[in-house]
């Protein structure tokens, strides 16, 4: 319980507002007075009973207060001194005698002058209730002093000192550095349990504060002497390395690797890594061997282009222009890569097309990736994956590996310098695998859109973003490509090259080059047309042009010979004549159609990694018991088919009128010229059955004619693949007719024009088709009667 006083009579006093101060009674607090109505007031104060109403403003931007921006509650002060500081400033010393309300307020010219009435305390009645405030009050001091650097040395003692609980709280209100709204409210509040519950809860909040703010101060002083100390040591370590001799300073080395990590634009992750990497560098002699396999990983993540780019600038005409000014024909894979240029220029986001392009050799795949490079204004790079068969190669190696290096894709990217290059991923059908990994394995997350955004070099261990690289592989062979491989690609096939288009494209490109190569003119060496053709009919004999290219190359070199030689030779014309005797004679014969047509000798056609080629077929029925010999390096598929044409010959002797025990009488020879080369596959099925149809029969087949297709053991004829290089050959070789099966007519689309316009194609479904096309008659009928068998020709590409 509190004892409550009589009231106070009023008395009117001058009012001095204070700004941010609180003065409390019984204590002394000394201020400057420097406004004109403050100083009105002390001088009215001094001039009458030295005293004075001490009242804070409510806001203390306030230069000139009114009575309402005053709080209603203040002190009544003793003016002790009066101290002139400058000409209008007083520094003055008041002594609070006991807290006053005020009542009402006149405001002369001068100052404001009050009634003020006095607030009389309301004390605890209660004995133990007051002693167990005042040891609260007095524990919650001692803990704040603990954590306050700002408590005056003679504080501690008064405080435990004091058996005046509402002394003690205006004494610690006045001295602690508490908010002026909080001394406000403790001076307003007249009830001493209640103004020291108030200044309890006040100082607990306090403590707290004070304990996380030294919580925080102590972090950062730590985190500074930390520093300072590593400070002192690198000085230390500079400083000897510079007594020492020692020019190269692992500190700075590793203090300039940080700055340009940090000056990276990789994610967080990364720059951790390779800071961590630094801060070993620094600890590591100069010369020592892990010092150099960190330096040499830091450099290498350090030359990655990351953020680097070039910009686009796609042009379709442009690009159009390159393409035909590089390459002669390939007018579908022109086509197609302006297609995918249009694309990318419409959706600059466009990522993940990785084309792959399909060709025999020497047809020009590589220098089209480069052209490709060009039209697009990008940075190129190639890599070999022929033989290829460490993952290693594609991924890295792990740099805990003496030698270890990053994988081929990463170091084509540091070369290319960008991020974003066309890179050739040349002869991918060619890769291997072994003990040590499948390298195409590694290419399925390379090749991957939705992967190789965060792809990941075993050497680098952190993250590279090849989703911006252009990837165009090559290949001679589809099927050497693993599926999961193949399914990430876009396939465009380039064919084989005709005559013509080898023609033009030595004569534009070709004699050229190597006529510059030799340090030869146009001048010097004159290479009519007919040279030219020559050297494509009599000295080659491929898909594309490389060794044809070799064959000009060959033939430069002899006339650079013959100029060094004799100089008064200012210009050689070549001629037919003077090429064979450079060269020597002629490889190939000009490829002359027989003058008869011939007994079981069938042509036939088939696929090669290099193109197509003719393949004849020779059967020989000779007396003897039922034999059947196979010869010319023919594989397990090819001898199936082999005894499945003369199953389906058997089955059929009535038909054809061949002796129905020939598999008993005859011994049957079925042989493929060049031997010593391996073949396979079924589609020489048909040809096999027509020749030995021919040899039974004694029925001639027709030399213009040339076949392919599966047979089975009913004469259905079966679709084969690699009809477009099946095709040209059978046109370079002056085929006039090509029967092939029924199921592949829609591919007839893919031939080129040049082969569609000057070769029939005769769709066949059974045998029987076939015969009535490649004999000169069918069998029974008479000679006359042989040119009713054959059908009339097929307009060309049906």
């Amino acid at each position: 319980m509190e004892s409550i006083r009589p009231v106070a009579a009023q008395q009117n006093l001058p009012v001095l507002p204070l700004r941010g101060l609180v003065v409390f009674p019984h204590m002394q607090v000394h201020f400057d007075v420097g406004r004109t109505g403050s100083l009105a007031a002390l001088k009215a104060a001094v001039s009458s009973e030295q005293k004075i109403f001490l009242a804070a403003q409510k806001d203390m931007t306030v230069d000139e207060p009114k009575p309402e921006d005053l709080c209603n509650v203040g002190t009544i002060a003793e003016i002790k001194q009066i101290i002139k500081v400058k000409e209008d400033t007083f520094r003055v010393l008041v002594e609070g005698l006991y807290r006053a309300r005020l009542l009402t307020v006149l405001q002369p010219e001068a100052h404001m002058q009050g009634t003020v009435r006095r607030c009389l305390e309301r004390r605890v009645t209660d004995p133990i209730q007051q002693k167990a405030l005042l040891r609260e009050c007095q524990t919650a001091f001692r803990e704040y002093a603990q954590l306050s650097q700002h408590i005056p040395s003679d504080m501690p003692m008064r405080v435990a000192g004091t058996q005046n609980l509402g002394w003690l709280c205006d004494y610690l209100a006045a001295n602690l550095d508490l908010p002026v709204e909080d001394k406000q409210f403790i001076l307003e509040t007249t009830a001493v349990q209640s103004r020291a519950q108030y200044l309890l809860r006040v100082l607990r909040e306090e403590a707290d504060i004070l304990q996380l703010e030294n919580s925080i101060q102590q972090r950062v002083q730590e985190s500074m002497d930390q520093n300072q100390r590593d400070y002192y040591l690198r000085e230390q370590l500079r400083v000897i390395s510079d007594e020492l001799g020692e020019s190269d300073s692992p500190l700075e080395e590793a203090e300039e690797y940080m700055d340009r990590i940090d000056k990276l634009p990789i994610d967080d992750d990364s720059k951790k890594k390779l800071n961590k990497e630094a801060e070993k560098l620094a600890k590591m002699p100069v010369g020592s061997h892990e010092a150099t396999v960190v330096r040499g990983y830091l450099d290498t993540c350090l030359d990655l282009p990351f953020g680097k780019k070039t910009r686009e600038h796609i042009d379709l005409s442009k690009a159009k222009k390159q393409l035909d000014k590089e390459h002669y024909g390939l007018q579908k894979v022109k086509e197609r890569i302006l297609e995918t240029l249009a694309v990318r220029k419409l959706n600059d986001d466009a990522k993940g097309q990785i084309l792959c392009l399909v060709g025999p050799p020497g047809v020009g795949k590589s220098t089209i990736a480069r052209s490709v490079a060009q039209a697009m204004g990008r940075k190129f790079a190639r890599i070999s994956l022929g033989g290829m068969r460490d993952e290693a190669d594609i991924r890295g190696h792990r740099k805990t590996y003496i030698g270890a290096m990053p994988g081929r894709i990463i170091s084509a990217v540091i070369s290319a310098g960008v991020q974003n290059p066309v890179l050739l991923l040349d002869e991918i059908d060619k890769v291997g695998n072994d003990y040590r990994g499948d390298p195409s394995a590694a290419l399925l997350e390379v090749l991957d859109p939705e992967q190789n955004c965060g792809f990941v070099d075993h050497f680098l261990e952190i993250p590279f973003d090849l989703s911006d690289v252009f990837f165009i592989t090559t290949a001679n062979d589809i099927d050497g490509i693993p599926q999961p491989l193949y399914d990430r690609m876009d396939v465009i096939t380039l064919s084989s090259y005709t005559a013509e288009e080898k023609f033009e494209i030595a004569k534009r490109h070709l004699l050229r080059r190597q006529l510059h190569k030799n340090g030869l003119s146009s001048k010097q060496v004159v290479s009519p047309s007919q040279v030219l053709r020559m050297l494509i009919a009599g000295y080659t004999r491929e898909a594309g042009v490389r060794t044809l290219e070799r064959t000009i190359e060959s033939l430069c070199r002899k006339c650079a010979k013959k100029i060094v030689e004799d100089p008064s030779i200012k210009t050689i014309r070549l001629t037919p004549a003077l090429v064979e005797e450079m060269l020597g004679p002629k490889k190939f014969k000009d490829d002359v159609l027989g003058e008869k047509d011939e007994v079981g000798v069938v042509c036939g056609l088939a696929w090669t990694s290099v193109g197509g080629e003719t393949m004849p077929v020779e059967v020989a029925v000779l007396d003897g018991t039922g034999k059947v010999e196979l010869t010319g390096s023919l594989g397990d598929v090819m001898k199936e088919s082999a005894v499945t044409a003369i199953s389906y010959v058997r089955a059929r002797t009535e038909r054809f009128h061949i002796a129905g025990d020939f598999y008993k009488t005859k011994d049957i020879h079925i042989h493929v010229p060049e031997g010593a080369v391996p073949k396979d596959g079924p589609s020489a099925g048909v040809t096999m059955a027509t020749a030995m149809v021919s040899a039974l029969t004694g029925i001639p087949v027709r030399r213009d004619v040339a076949m392919t297709g599966e047979i089975t053991l009913r004469g259905r004829v079966l679709p084969i693949g690699g009809l477009k290089e099946k095709t040209m050959a059978a046109y370079l070789h002056h085929m006039k007719t090509v029967i092939i099966p029924k199921e592949n007519q829609p591919d007839l689309f893919e031939i080129d024009p040049v082969v569609r316009e000057n070769v029939r194609f005769v769709t066949a479904e059974s045998i029987d088709t076939v015969l009535e096309n490649a004999l000169t008659r069918m069998p029974g009928e008479t000679v006359h009667d042989a040119s009713a068998s054959v059908q009339q020709p097929a307009p060309a590409g049906c």
